[in-house]
């Protein structure tokens, strides 16, 4: 029971003062799970971004989802996955039923305005350490490359191109690659 309370309330911690979505999250969750915890290794926290965004669901609660089935099974499952949403969804509520015009007081749009700063520069540190941590192997690092390039000119020329194109792109161009490099490993060995 002890390890259900403290997954609960790790992600709760990670849920309350996190802001910007689970991107944002990510840097906290790999800190927190993989470098103070040890709870998964660097390599599991790759795998799980990226299973947890070519998933339906936001990616902070697939992680938590992973993390806790890991770690608890369905049981650890259920609690990480309740304390990365609980605090949201309290805050969300209480906004709505108590301020009519929460976004509307300047101080807290100006607190908003400073958080979309904080939150840029979150997704940024997750993908520096990601990118430190990647293979660098030449069809990691041409797909990375590939999805700096792609962002980029997708919002300089405001493109109206789905993320989800981008994934099947980079999910098709692994898959030749792989089939290609089983092709010429099946070549030699005949």
């Amino acid at each position: 029971m002890p390890v259900l309370f403290e997954l609960f309330f790790t992600f709760a911690k990670i849920g309350l003062f996190t802001f910007g979505g689970g991107y944002a999250m990510i840097s906290l969750i790999e800190n927190i799970c993989v470098e103070n915890k040890k709870w998964i290794t660097h390599d599991e926290m790759m795998t799980v971004v990226v299973i947890a965004e070519s998933t339906p669901g936001p990616i902070a609660i697939n992680c938590a989802t992973y993390v806790g089935y890991k770690k608890g099974k369905l049981q650890g499952a259920i609690a990480a996955t309740l304390g990365v949403v609980l605090p949201s969804f309290i805050i969300i509520y209480l906004i709505s039923r108590f301020l009519d015009h929460f976004l509307e007081i300047t101080r807290v749009a100006n607190a908003f305005r400073g958080i979309k700063i904080a939150v840029g520069i979150l997704i940024i540190d997750a993908a520096l350490k990601m990118l430190k941590k990647m293979k660098k192997a030449p069809l990691q690092i041409s797909m990375v490359c590939f999805a700096v390039i792609s962002t980029v000119v997708i919002n300089l020329f405001s493109l109206n191109i789905s993320s989800m194109v981008l994934m099947l792109a980079a999910a098709v161009i692994g898959l030749m690659v792989f089939m290609i490099k089983n092709a010429e490993k099946e070549r030699v060995e005949k």
